[in-house]
């Protein structure tokens, strides 16, 4: 009987033998794994240049994915790694078979003489893991692509969602023990302890950074207001507080206004320079100067606008990723939710479930770059039928009731004189002519308060009001002379004309 060659496969008579040398291998470098473990198991040195570096599944064989993950369970106790604890754990947790035993650990240890350029081995084995989770994404989009039932959109949202997470390293399991997910809390514990100041972005607004402790990581924060209560005005604001003064990226979609009228509204907050002046370009010589000179901060900032109209979830989605990756914005912000489309073929149906998917993307936007997302949203017109101050509530929200579920904080902007209300509702009839009011009426994982802002119109901006306890201290700040403050006369017309929506 003719013995045949095990290194090709016969296929029918009409069709060319293939010879399995040709077949491809998936990337692997299964020396660099057997050195690394090895100079782990001899030099715990070793285990603290890299440990922060590799996961188990990084490794090709399983055996030696088995062998790290009992150096990094032992390395997280606090316990000594070598041959005889790594052994030992590997008994324990029923693994000590199926990673070789005694005798494979023994010839991993012998691979090396000591931890030197296990850095750069590590980085080679990452090397080839990245390449073999892009064969697999690839592979995965491929079927995919050749389903005419799939929406291409939803697929390239879904491919790029994946590429960004290879990019980013943030390839890991979809579970973690209880174990990890401690060691990581208490960790972030530790470090915002060590830090001088707040645990998350900070507005640039006192009060409100002391009842937040700045915008966290992965939160979704709603900012709902009636159109001309200056919701764009408070995002600006923000965005300058924590670009310009802080340093800090930021990315503000714009879908209502272009961005050269938001940057002039920034360089009205800026400089000083009224928006009726800046539209007009009447200025003087010492105004030309000084936007010159206090524009300079403003023009080094790391703020990145965009105004893109009829934006759908999935390009802002694609934007955000590009700007967290090149960079690093640690802030986005969204002006407005509700001029968002979810840009399918596949429609989600009515407006309203529109809008759920959005905010439900917006959601998963923050937690996928681990920043927090602020969107604008508008009010319902129920609003403007409701007797007394007209302070808005969670149902006031337009359009879906699925913002205030997916949303960490839901605040809203209100401000009395734009219902010509000129004092507020408190035992102490405070005026109130040119403030606002920032209500956090929904937050996760805090409180809920109300906080006062100094709103100024023809700036278009809002600024921190001041611990005033009693309008007895407020009339004081703005009246030094003590002489009778002049709340009742109307206001400038010019102003009115500035307000912003």
């Amino acid at each position: 009987m003719e013995k045949r060659n095990p290194l090709k496969i016969y296929e029918t008579e009409n069709q060319a033998i293939i010879n399995l040398s040709d077949g491809r291998i998936p990337p692997q470098a299964i020396d660099l794994e057997e050195a690394v473990l090895g100079a782990m198991l001899i030099d715990e040195k070793g285990v603290n240049e890299i440990i922060e570096l590799l996961s188990p599944e990084v490794f090709y064989k399983r055996s030696h994915q088995l062998i790290y993950e009992s150096i990094e369970r032992l390395f997280r106790e606090s316990e000594p790694i070598d041959l005889l604890t790594v052994s030992a754990d590997l008994k324990k947790n029923k693994n000590f078979e199926p990673a070789g035993g005694d005798f494979y650990l023994i010839s991993l240890s012998q691979k090396v003489s000591s931890s030197a350029h296990i850095e750069f081995h590590s980085r080679i084995i990452i090397q080839k893991y990245i390449q073999r989770k892009l064969i697999t994404i690839s592979n995965e989009i491929i079927q995919k692509s050749y389903n005419e039932s799939t929406d291409v959109m939803d697929l390239l949202d879904e491919a790029e969602s994946k590429l960004y997470d290879v990019a980013q390293g943030n390839i890991k399991t979809s579970t973690e023990s209880a174990q990890n997910l401690v060691i990581r809390a208490k960790a972030r514990i530790e470090e915002i302890a060590k830090q001088e100041g707040l645990s998350g972005v900070s507005t640039g607004f006192e009060k409100l950074d002391k009842l937040t402790s700045g915008w966290q990581p992965s939160d979704l924060v709603i900012i709902a207001a009636r159109p001309g209560m200056g919701k764009t005005a408070l995002a600006l604001s923000m965005a300058r507080n924590i670009s310009v003064q802080q340093k800090i990226p930021v990315a503000f979609f714009s879908l209502e206004m272009s961005s050269v009228q938001l940057i002039t509204r920034l360089i009205s907050s800026e400089t000083g320079l009224t928006s009726d002046k800046l539209r007009t370009g009447k200025l003087a010589d010492h105004e030309w100067q000084q936007l010159n000179i206090k524009v300079s901060d403003l023009e080094s900032s790391p703020l990145f606008i965009d105004d893109s109209p009829s934006l759908t979830i999935f390009e802002l989605r694609a934007k955000a990723r590009r700007l967290s990756s090149s960079h690093g914005i640690k802030l986005i912000i969204i002006d407005y939710l509700q001029l968002m489309n979810i840009g399918s073929s596949n429609k989600a149906g009515n407006r309203e479930q529109e809008i759920s998917t959005i905010s439900r993307n917006l959601k998963a936007l923050a937690k996928e770059l681990d920043i927090p997302v602020i969107a604008l949203s508008q009010l319902s017109r129920a609003v403007e039928t409701r007797g007394g101050t007209k302070r808005p509530i969670l149902s006031d929200l337009r359009e879906s009731g699925a913002i205030e579920q997916d949303a960490d904080i839901v605040s809203f902007l209100y401000r009395p004189e734009y219902y010509g209300i000129s004092e507020w509702d408190d035992d102490m009839k405070t005026p109130s002519d040119g403030q606002g009011e920032f209500i956090v009426a929904k937050h996760r994982n805090g409180a809920l308060d109300s906080i006062k802002l100094k709103f100024i119109p023809n700036l278009g901006k809002f600024e921190d009001l001041g611990g005033f306890d009693s309008p007895f201290e407020f009339q004081s700040k703005l009246n030094p002379e003590n002489k009778l403050s002049d709340f009742s006369e109307p206001r400038n017309k010019d102003e009115d004309d500035d307000i912003p929506f």
